[in-house]
């Protein structure tokens, strides 16, 4: 089997084209000071870290003539500040939120602790104000935006947020959600609320009239059709008030429903100026305008406003729109690694704190979860709501091991730690699964469904696996991450054997008629009598934690490699035969062709050489002309779209790149003191559940 293509390098993690930047752009040299009047610009840590990060030093001190002076968009508090520059001959930056934000609105309750992920800093204009040009509006009128790569970029992020569910405040829920509120059926007329005093409607030509016209214009021009009136997450959440209250014969809905859901049900989308009429055109949509937002008068919208704006004198298309509004103009910040970064790392952390979030905003409870594991699980899974670990409950639980209950279960992911779980090292990934679970072929899991769904990839993602992928070989990534490096080993034709636990449930499961070491070794060796056998011992096993142990390795092994690292390893063999272990799946990444004798995760999908019985179920679902799914669809599944991923410094949810940054530089976390002697409790109360498996 030939190696995967070489990845091409990602996008670089780099200040914006042309944007105003202090220093040179590139962050070296001095600070550039930049004046305040404003209270939040010293409160706001995070906002006061991505402006240093961009190159400014904010200060109170008195700006001189060419100085810059920071204001917040056009909000009231931007008087003093506009004031201050008039009288010292000092020049504006106004400072915005970018298109996307973070969770919930800053104003919500609570939202101090969800960082925003970007910004916007315009020397000239504030992309909301259309009574002059602005730095966007310039961009998109004046760059090319015609660069093939720039415009692949961005159709890849347009594909992102669609599928993540990603809007400027992404806690939504995809329709069906019991959260996410009912919805007419399928050819309702959308029509966007916004918040009642909102520059952007003042800045954008309208008012509250407008509000008015675009409701009885969606009306007339849609009779018998239902008319869907989206208020804004302010007002849903009592912060600010709208534009509209009862209105007989329209339906209302504010629940926090998915914007891609939302639209995807409209025949026609109306707004005044707000961002979802953006959001609409990334949806395939073309939104009838009534204001003038900077996405109006490109050509990608009904314009209905009575004065059009000649200065936008082009036609866009939306890879375009979206490359300006998304790649070119805005600063990203990455609040876990805190460093500024490319649209497409901002995006992938956002969507992985939002995708945290749905799946634990109404609560879990923990079943056959231990002492010692709780709370890890906690941190992962009760930052919306904290998890409960009772018999009685009506929350939804998360049950640790294989269970015929209705449950959904929750087991370590493929890449967990720098050290061992039966050593009390926390876990950097978990995987939840709603129908089974991985290591069961018995029944259909959700990974099956996610790699079935990833059986043709789209261009970015094809990008970001292949990213992933290089990114472990080069740094030796495995699950666990331990031991040293391989000796001296012998010549010839060498086959790796991975020992595994014989009691895992991975075995018991799926392992078939060689369930134990000894016997997965026999069965090597009379297939390959002339090959060099590698006998590596489960790390579990070896220190003693774990049954599986063989009493002669040497009867059929040529080498036993003990405490020895795999992702070194793996680059020193030619074949590796396995029952079950997830070390078949790091050798297939690599290149390597495996032999499986039991039924894993990774085979039946034509990418091994399957000895165990076969699964029809998965058969059915491999596409494409060479019969067998690509190698980049499964492992897309098996480290994108499965496992949840937390980072061990910031303590927030995270995409599976933080994690190898982690793991790549020993920043993992570590077992407290506490939790040894927690676990001998345990063990001591093992004979009576019910002190400690609760629910």
């Amino acid at each position: 089997m030939s190696k995967p293509p070489r990845a091409p390098a990602p996008p670089e993690a780099v200040l914006p084209e042309g944007g105003p930047w202090g220093r040179d752009g590139r962050g070296t040299g001095a600070l550039i000071p930049l004046h305040v009047r404003s209270a939040g610009f010293l409160t706001q840590a995070p906002l006061r870290r991505m402006l240093r990060l961009a190159g400014y030093r904010v200060t109170l001190g008195k700006p001189g003539p060419g100085d810059l002076v920071a204001v917040w968009g056009h909000a009231p508090s931007a008087r003093r500040a506009e004031a201050l520059a008039k009288r010292t001959g000092a020049k504006l930056l106004r400072i915005e939120d970018s298109f996307l934000r973070s969770l919930f609105p800053g104003r919500a309750r609570g939202s101090a602790g969800d960082p925003p992920v970007g910004l916007t800093l315009a020397r000239q204009g504030c992309h909301f104000d259309a009574t002059g040009p602005s730095d966007l509006e310039t961009l998109l009128r004046d760059h090319p935006l015609d660069d093939p790569a720039l415009l692949a970029r961005a159709e890849g992020l347009c594909a992102r947020l669609q599928d993540a569910h990603l809007s400027k405040y992404a806690a939504t829920l995809p329709a069906g959600d019991p959260g996410a509120g009912d919805l007419p059926a399928p050819g309702y007329v959308l029509v966007i609320d916004q918040t009642r005093g909102d520059a952007s409607i003042r800045l954008g030509g309208a008012d509250a009239g407008t509000f008015t016209t675009m409701l009885a214009a969606a009306r007339a021009e849609h009779p018998g059709r239902d008319i869907l009136l989206r208020g804004h997450p302010e007002t849903a959440a009592g912060l600010r008030p709208g534009h509209f209250d009862d209105i007989p014969g329209v339906i209302r809905h504010s629940a926090p429903i998915s914007p891609r859901d939302l639209m995807r049900g409209a025949h026609a989308i109306y707004c005044v100026t707000s961002q979802m009429g953006f959001e609409a055109i990334l949806a395939g949509h073309r939104p009838q305008v009534f204001g003038r937002p900077f996405y109006a008068g490109w050509g990608l919208s009904d314009d209905r406003h009575p004065s059009p704006l000649t200065r936008r004198n082009r036609l866009l298309g939306r890879a375009q729109l979206v490359a300006g509004a998304l790649i070119l103009y805005p600063l990203w910040y990455d609040p876990a690694r805190d460093r500024l970064c490319s649209p497409e790392e901002a995006v992938e952390g956002l969507a992985a704190r939002a995708r945290a979030w749905r799946e634990d905003h109404q609560g879990w409870n923990g079943d056959n979860i231990r002492l010692w594991k709780r709370g890890h699980f906690q941190a992962f899974f009760g930052g919306t709501k904290r998890m409960t670990f009772e018999r009685e409950t009506a929350r939804r639980t998360l049950h640790w091991g294989p269970s015929e209950a209705p449950v959904t279960r929750v087991e370590d992911g493929f890449l967990r730690s720098r050290g061992l779980g039966a050593e009390l090292v926390p876990p950097l990934s978990l995987v939840l699964d709603d129908l089974g679970v991985h290591y069961d072929p018995n029944r259909e899991s959700r990974l099956e469904r996610l790699i079935a769904d990833r059986a043709v990839l789209r261009p970015d993602q094809l990008v970001r696996i292949r990213a992933v992928i290089d990114r472990l070989i080069r740094d030796g990534l495995t699950k666990y991450n331990t031991g040293g490096p391989p000796p001296d080993l012998p010549q010839g034709q060498r086959i790796l054997v991975p020992g595994q636990v014989e009691d895992d449930a991975s075995i018991r499961f799926g392992a078939g008629q060689i369930a134990t070491n000894a016997a997965l070794l026999r069965r090597v060796r009379q297939a390959n009598p002339g090959a060099v056998i590698l006998f590596k011992p489960h790390p579990d096993v070896e220190a003693g934690l774990r049954p599986g142990a063989v009493d002669r390795p040497g009867d059929w092994a040529d080498m036993v490699l003990s405490d020895t690292d795999t992702g070194a390893l793996l680059a020193e063999v030619q074949e590796v035969w396995t029952m079950t272990s997830g070390l078949g799946f790091e050798a297939l990444i690599r290149g390597l062709p495996i032999t499986v004798t039991g039924r894993p995760f990774y085979a039946g999908w034509g990418l091994t050489r399957d000895l165990g019985a076969s699964i029809p179920r998965r058969a059915a679902l491999v596409q494409g002309p060479s019969g067998s799914l690509s190698l980049e669809s499964l492992a897309h599944a098996v480290l994108i779209d499965y496992p949840r991923y937390r980072d061990p410094v910031s303590g927030l949810a995270c995409p599976v790149e933080t994690v190898l940054d982690r793991l790549a530089s020993g920043k993992t976390g570590r077992r407290g003191p506490a939790l040894r002697l927690l676990a001998k409790t345990q063990g001591v109360l093992a004979s009576r559940p019910g002190l400690w498996r609760r629910g």
